[in-house]
């Protein structure tokens, strides 16, 4: 968690201290001028600004949420740039401003304490909220980066923390902090976070389709680079870095480093401050420098922009990121006809009407005609009735697809739009294309089931032999065996409920005659039942694994599982073995969700030649996804043994749901992408 954690840990440490700083001076300068009466106005301010940046961070969450999926990478990215440019200027605000900033905040206070309280409060309101609106912007682009909230939320609130902590001891002078070079060094790795936050944004902002060329990549090494190792999660948690960049990120990243890297470093040669003048400073005891001319109208400008730029964003986009699609022409489908109607549509969103004039329930396709790829679909196109197709539209080639319930595909004539970008559109895949991956797919099932009758027949041999320690162990070998061959469920027939089936509905629930398998041996092994009592349902565990391995190679498998299978694995897994629904008593529901989740990677091995040129970005996730879930998993791994799912602590257990929700929502477009479709 640290990767993710550090960039949150950072700037929550800096901007800690900073506003720790103000609110030193502040005080101090009250209690100097005898004025400790004052002193809850001061806190009013600060608690207030507090208050606002909480809820900004709030807006931003519950804006995202409301969003589409492109809507919401469109505004994640945006606010990623918003974040680095206010992340850039606060830290050479900062650098430039350090040495007056205790005689600019005195001045302040000692104006204010000759006025109402209210002009205390609001001194104290400005001079905390410009760094609590930029801590929960900055916090909100790293969470979002990060796809789990723990690390960031942690890692700030760890800075926050000890921000806290050495401006008590800067106030007490019970330390003594170069400050100066504290900033610099801090502002210096700020400033290569912000690098990669902005590529990070850019690369958001390809795939909400606002910034062109998000299949031109720079480098793809995901075939070389495992994105779940050490390495690889570090430079991805910290500096954004992924197997593969498109030349925008790359030219983003690398361009805003070398400028604003050189402006910093520049800027550090034009003069430095007395080293530790701010930690006496913030004592306020020796109050003695004059007071400069200090920026506050620009300051004041910058705070009023924090609040109002990402508010006006998220305005704009939830006013435009979905906007109603423009009414289009109604379009005639037919068995012997398709595209009456059809003319060039202008660029955008369009609202077509699909009217099948035929006799027969048809499948409909709005299609780039050169390559078949689908902009639009509707399925089952019942006669004289009438659907809205809504498609997007930019430069390309356009054409209407029908294709009747007999089989008979009619397309109509090609229109051509004008224009640059281009509408994304998915290849169709056929039968034929998963040919291939389901041979490679079968081959595997017929190891693991080979394997499988080898473990249950050495359970079987333990049982019988009493060897009931030796069992436990090989139990959970054969049941992550079974475990990992997740996709061929459906072909295994009545296989599955006599290997792997539950007591749920049965008459006699554990006790049930019908209640076989793994985890009827389970519930025996781990409720105290004597090796003669299991011996023969491990003996028919053993006979049902060499019954399926011979049926298996007989069995239908449809290639349209393959795709469907790589959500609904782990769709269970959450169902059932992370709830503790399947356990009868070894506490190993850990351990088997861990082999679903190796089954799901295979699944995805064999699909990959079929995914990556649909969706080049699509697997690296998942890849980095599955890594942080399968670490999750293992830390409940000790030795030989597993924690029980109900004996989780609260948070592992909601790391773990949360790691495995965000792989499925990032498996989700798998079974689209890879459908079957009577187009091509």
């Amino acid at each position: 968690m640290w990767d993710d954690a550090f960039p949150s840990f950072l700037i929550g440490l800096r901007e800690g201290l900073e506003a720790g700083l103000v609110v030193s001076v502040l005080v101090a300068t009250l209690v100097r001028a005898g004025a400790r009466s004052r002193l809850p106005q001061v806190w009013t301010g600060v608690l207030a600004a507090i208050a606002l940046s909480m809820s900004f961070g709030a807006v931003l969450t519950f804006t995202a949420a409301s969003l589409s999926t492109t809507a919401q990478e469109a505004f994640g990215g945006a606010l990623s740039i918003v974040a680095v440019a206010f992340v850039t200027a606060m830290v050479f605000w900062m650098r430039r401003s350090a040495r007056s900033l205790a005689s600019e905040l005195k001045e302040k206070v000692t104006e204010a304490l000759t006025m109402g309280a209210g002009v205390l409060v609001l001194t104290s309101f400005l001079a905390v909220g410009r760094e609590g609106l930029e801590t929960a912007l900055f916090l909100w682009t790293t969470a979002r980066a990060a796809h789990e909230s723990a690390g960031p939320l942690t890692g700030a609130g760890a800075g926050l923390v000890l921000a806290g902590f050495l401006c008590w001891g800067l106030y007490r002078r019970v330390l003594r902090i170069d400050l100066t070079r504290f900033f610099t060094v801090t502002g210096a790795v700020l400033v290569v976070i912000a690098a990669g936050v902005l590529g990070y944004g850019l690369r958001d902002l390809q795939e909400g389709t606002v910034l062109p060329g998000g299949t031109a990549y720079a480098f793809d090494l995901s075939g070389s680079v495992d994105a779940g190792s050490w390495y690889g999660t570090l430079l991805q948690g910290v500096l954004n870095l992924t197997p593969a960049m498109t030349w925008l990120q790359v030219a983003g990243y690398a361009g805003y480093l070398a400028v604003v890297m050189a402006l910093f470093v520049r800027g550090g040669r034009g003069g430095r401050g007395t080293p530790g003048n701010l930690s006496r400073v913030t004592a306020g005891a020796s109050a003695g420098r004059p007071a400069s001319a200090a920026p506050t109208r620009t300051r004041r400008l910058l705070l009023a922009a924090v609040v109002a730029v990402p508010a006006l964003l998220a305005g704009l986009v939830v006013a435009l990121a979905d906007p109603r699609p423009a009414a289009g022409e109604t379009v005639a489908v037919s068995d012997t006809d398709c595209g009456q109607g059809f003319t060039a549509p202008e660029p955008g969103r369009r609202d077509f009407r699909m009217h099948n004039t035929g006799n027969q329930t048809s499948e409909v396709y709005l299609i780039d005609p050169s390559s078949n790829a689908v902009y639009g679909e509707i399925e089952g196109l019942a006669p004289g009735t009438t659907r809205d197709l809504v498609a997007t539209v930019a430069g390309g080639t356009y054409a209407w697809r029908c294709v009747a319930a007999d089989g008979r595909a009619v397309t109509s004539k090609a229109v051509r739009v004008g224009g640059a970008a281009r509408a994304h559109a998915v290849v169709p895949v056929s039968a034929r294309d998963l040919t291939g991956p389901l041979k490679a797919y079968k081959a595997y099932v017929n190891r693991g089931l080979a394997a499988l009758v080898t473990q249950t027949g050495k359970l079987s041999d333990d049982i019988r032999a009493g060897h009931l320690d030796t069992a436990r162990t090989d139990w959970l070998t054969a049941h992550r065996t079974y475990a990992s061959l997740g996709a061929a469920y459906g072909t295994f027939e009545d296989f599955d409920q006599k290997i792997d089936g539950r007591p749920d509905g049965l008459p006699d629930g554990v006790h049930d005659k019908d209640f076989t398998g793994f985890h009827r041996i389970e519930y025996g092994l781990w409720h105290g039942e004597s090796a003669a009592g299991l011996e023969d349902v491990a003996q028919r565990l053993a006979d049902d694994a060499a019954g399926l391995r011979k049926a298996f190679p007989h069995q239908d498998f449809d290639p349209s599982d393959l795709p469907l299978r790589a959500h609904e694995i782990l769709e269970n897994t959450l169902q059932f073995e992370l709830t503790g629904d399947t356990d009868q008593g070894s506490g190993t529901g850990l351990a088997t969700a861990e082999a679903n989740l190796a089954g799901t990677r295979e699944l995805l091995t064999v699909l990959k030649p079929l995914l990556t040129p649909r969706a080049p970005t699509l697997l690296p996730t998942v890849d980095a996804d599955s890594a942080r879930l399968r670490k999750l998993l293992d830390s409940g791994h000790h030795g030989a043994g597993w924690t029980p799912v109900d004996r989780l602590d609260p948070a592992a257990k909601a790391r773990i749901d949360g790691a495995a929700g965000q792989l499925l929502e990032d498996l989700s477009p798998v079974p689209d992408l890879l459908e079957i479709r009577k187009s091509a």
